[in-house]
This record gives C-alpha cells, structure tokens and sequence, in this order.
C-alpha cells in the first residue's frame, strides 16, 4: 500500500493537485486494503486518513494498511469534505465517473478549495497489474474453469438456463469464491445470439447452441470467460463456419497482443477476419476490455481505444458473432500482456466441442 500511495500522490504532483478523495469501493480496496462497501480516503502529501463509521472500524484496522484509521459519524462525504478544509487542501482530484451528483454536493457545501475531476487517475494506476495480482487473477481464473469443467455433464436435455447459470453461482461460492464476478450469461440455441443475453427459462435440447459466459472474484480479483459448445449435434454448416472464423479471430487477436501494441490494433487483428468472413456487421462489440479489482477496467480494446498495451495489463479477447434468430458464438480468454506477447490464463480447449455425445 505504501507503494501504492507513493504512485498516487506522484501523479497528483503532476497534476497540479496536492490532495485526493475517493468513495469508491474498488479503490478504495487497491490504496488501502479495505474490502467494505462503505469508507473514503483522503490523500494529501503528509496525511494518508481512512474513514469509516462503526459498522466496519474493527475489520478496517484487521485490513487497512498505511493510513490513519477515524471512526466517523453522519454523512461520511461531509466528514471527508471536512477534512479537506482541516487539512488545507486547495485543489483536490477526484473521479467524476464514480461519484454522483448528490455525493458532490455533498462535497461542494464542506469544502471550499477547487475541486478537479480526473476520471483516468486511478484507472491509470490499477491498470498494470503487479505480481500479487496477477497471481490473484491466475486464482479467479483456474477456479472458474475448473467449475465450468466438472458441471459440463450437468448440461443435459430439459435443464433450464436459469438453472444451469445458479449451479455455477453456487459451485464457485461453494469452492471459495466470494461470487460471481458478474451476473452468468447461460444461453441456449437461438438465444445465444444475444451479446449480453440473460438466462431465462429455455431448456436445451438436441442440436442446440449452448454459450456460457462467466467469472468469479477470489481474493478481490476478477475472472472472465466465455465458451460455446453444441449439443447433440451441430446445428448446421452455417455455425460450424461462424464458430471456426471466430475461432480464427481471436487467435489473432491473441497474436497481436504483445507491449507496445495500440489496443485499437489487437481489435482490427480480431475484426478484419470476422468482416473478411462477410460478418463483419455480425459482431458489434469491442475485442476485450480489462479486468481486475473490477469485471470491467481500463483498458478497453475497441475501434475508439487510444490505450496502448503494457507489460502486465490483464485483458480479455472475445469476439463474437451473432446471427438473430439463429444464434451466436463467442470465445473469450483471460490474458496478462507481456513484452513478447502475452500469458493465457485461461486453459480450457477452443476447439468446436459437441456435448451430450
């Protein structure tokens, strides 16, 4: 933590601001530990304070590290607004993309110094993934694969997507995960042409698509994953030519990662084969997005992202294409970018499997 607190208060010196506000659980946990839904930080070049009411004071002083611990009555936005004003502070960074109006008025009526909104502040500092993450990531990663792999004999004809989706939740808490790292995606036959789909009612049957898109968080870090199988039997020509050029594609969104790379790249490498294909309008997402503390972070890659990679970001690959009325494929990996390329996490196999044979 103490490295971590001598990153931010570096970047607040280039920014021209000499302190710091944060409400946001995620970072929260990444400058001091604390695992809680409810705290603020204050940073100033001297003072490094954690506040919290009494609910979380006795697990802040077993989690929190380098900070000076207050136990705080009221609006906890104030109190740290007061702080502000205690503290002398004249130009305080802050991220307007996790705070919301009223958090900031709350703010604006205590504290009378300027405020400056930096939205890429943290997210620049939780992108590069240190060694004791990466190793966190490696975690989420293994245990939500080994979930998916021992449930697989459970997709059988009748068994619903709602009811394949709470088997997953519950196996992964059961093992020790502390959830899901986001709401399952199960999705069957023609249904697996939603992008985000949301697992309903559907029950599998002979021939159909089966596309299963989760993750969990252990030890505060994220995993994702997404596979697509048949059951039975293949549903035709058509999906078998939709899943290898998807296949294709990620494989060279794969190739392109390495350090150094403009993320906008590593799509184009993924995209240019799905539109050579023809299906080009068929996939209408980004290639991949980061994921750590939280499912999605910076950086994202997509046609718009001006990131460029660095050894040690943790990012997904998964393009897709989706055929309304027919269905979908996506094949998504979890990787750590490298100075050569990159580190897969994720081990389960790629190629076109058939279940239920």
């Amino acid at each position: 933590m103490t490295a971590r607190l001598d990153r931010l208060r570096a970047a607040l010196s280039g920014l021209g601001c000499d302190s710091f506000f944060s409400f946001a659980p995620p970072s929260n946990e990444y400058l001091s530990g604390f695992r809680g839904t409810t705290s603020a930080i204050v940073v100033t070049p001297a003072e490094a304070v954690f506040l919290c009411d009494f609910r979380y004071t006795e697990q802040a002083r077993d989690q929190v590290h380098g900070y000076e611990i207050r136990e705080v009555d009221g609006n906890i936005e104030t109190r740290a607004a007061e702080l502000l004003t205690a503290l002398g502070a004249q130009k305080t960074a802050f991220d307007a993309t996790v705070l919301s109006v009223h958090q900031r008025d709350l703010i604006t009526r205590a504290y009378h110094g300027e405020l400056d909104s930096q939205p890429t502040l943290m997210a620049g500092l939780r992108m590069v993934k240190d060694a004791s993450e990466i190793e966190r990531l490696r975690a989420a990663s293994a245990l939500a694969e080994e979930v998916l792999a021992d449930l697989i004999p459970d997709l059988v004809p009748g068994v619903q997507e709602r009811q394949f989706a709470a088997k997953l939740i519950y196996e992964l808490t059961r093992r020790g995960a502390q959830g899901p790292s986001f709401d399952p995606i199960v999705l069957f036959g023609e249904r697996s042409s939603l992008p985000h789909g949301m697992p309903g009612e559907r029950a599998l049957k002979e021939g159909d698509i089966i596309l299963i898109d989760f993750g969990c968080i252990r030890q505060s870090y994220c995993s994702d994953l997404t596979r697509t199988f048949a059951f039975g039997t293949i549903p035709g020509a058509w999906f078998e030519e939709i899943y290898q050029v998807t296949l294709q594609a990620q494989l060279a969104g794969l190739a392109a990662l390495r350090a150094g790379t403009p993320s906008k790249d590593v799509d184009a490498a993924s995209r240019n084969i799905i539109s050579d294909a023809g299906y080009g309008d068929r996939f209408g997402h980004g290639l991949g997005h980061g994921v750590g503390l939280e499912i999605h972070e910076a950086p994202r890659l997509n046609k718009q992202s001006d990131a460029v990679l660095e050894a040690g970001m943790a990012v997904t690959v998964e393009p897709g294409i989706y055929l309304p009325g027919k269905g979908g494929v996506r094949i998504e990996d979890l990787v750590i970018v490298t100075e050569g390329g990159c580190e897969v996490l994720t081990k389960l196999p790629k190629e076109l499997r058939v279940l239920g044979t």
